[in-house]
């Protein structure tokens, strides 16, 4: 057996695992979603599922996840990335939205042709469902119609048990492309609110394909860096981060959408210091995180207060 064709059998071993796995969680989903919920807590980690007394933030969201954003509709709105619109433009922050230029139910409604050179396409469900496209000429558009048909068939809600997602229609929604000013991707600003209170942002640096070698930083509303991460444990105060323009605008606008809500990540872009809408994310990593710092864990948990 040749070398490629021992690799190319080991990819299609792991590709069969990873799609066995899969149906084993989003099986015990459709059995009980606490069913999944207790299979994925202890993989994640190594003990067993307490839902009577949560602490940390990971047992807090999915405390909220049964009792509290189970079937609440303001919650299902704001997890859809296209009709979180809605709630953005009601509540006087429409200056945030990016350019919607389509909106799709099937991917054979994609006019390709009549798209700028470069947009950002995603499904308004569910975590990394998107097409970031800085040159519309280099797009293999077949490949991508497939990708799309591929991601618009999955039942999202049911790998993590995130209830809020069940029954949401899928829509293709295209925007605007965004950059910074080095060219690139812009940087993202991932806001942890407790009931209109944003507390600290999260901040990814030197992200590279496949998230390999990101750094993740902490930093409260006074730009302050907070050591909740082994990478600021590891690099100090040594590597502060120029505070951005528009920073102080975000966290304003991170209070103001979180309002009302025991917890929410609100994620922004930020270009030329003008502050951008990215997404409302109610259940992080589904709940279970356990990248998280334990101490981070328990210091965000006491920031959630239940009712």
């Amino acid at each position: 057996m040749s070398l490629k064709t021992a690799v190319k059998k080991n990819r299609m071993l792991v590709a069969a695992y990873r799609k066995c796995r899969a149906a084993k969680y989003n099986l015990a989903t459709r059995i009980s979603p606490k069913l999944n919920t207790a299979m994925r807590y202890k993989k994640a980690f190594g003990r067993k599922w307490d839902p009577q007394n949560p602490k940390t933030l990971n047992d807090k969201v999915l405390w909220l996840k049964f009792n509290t954003y189970w079937n609440n509709p303001l919650v299902r709105q704001c997890a859809d990335k296209y009709r979180v619109r809605e709630y953005v433009e009601r509540i006087g922050c429409k200056e945030l939205l990016n350019e919607l230029i389509a909106v799709y139910e099937r991917v054979e409604d994609i006019r390709f042709d009549e798209l700028p050179d470069s947009f950002a396409l995603k499904l308004n469900v569910g975590c990394g469902y998107n097409l970031i496209v800085p040159d519309k000429s280099k797009l293999d558009v077949e490949q991508a119609k497939r990708q799309i048909k591929k991601w618009m068939k999955e039942k999202y809600h049911l790998a993590f048990s995130e209830m809020q997602y069940k029954g949401v229609k899928p829509y293709i929604l295209v925007e605007k492309y965004l950059s910074s000013e080095k060219g690139g991707l812009p940087e993202d600003y991932k806001f942890y609110c407790f009931n209109g209170e944003a507390s600290y942002v999260m901040v990814c640096t030197d992200r590279q394909e496949g998230g390999k070698q990101a750094r993740f930083w902490y930093y409260n509303s006074d730009w302050e860096m907070q050591m909740l991460t082994s990478d600021a444990l590891r690099y100090g105060k040594e590597a502060t981060i120029e505070k951005p323009k528009g920073i102080d605008e975000a966290f304003e606008y991170a209070r103001k959408l979180s309002k009302g809500f025991p917890f929410v990540r609100v994620d922004f872009y930020i270009v030329d210091g003008k502050v951008i809408f990215g997404e409302m994310t109610f259940t992080p990593s589904g709940g279970f995180d356990n990248e998280r710092l334990k101490e981070t864990d328990e210091l965000l948990g006491s920031f959630v207060k239940l009712g």
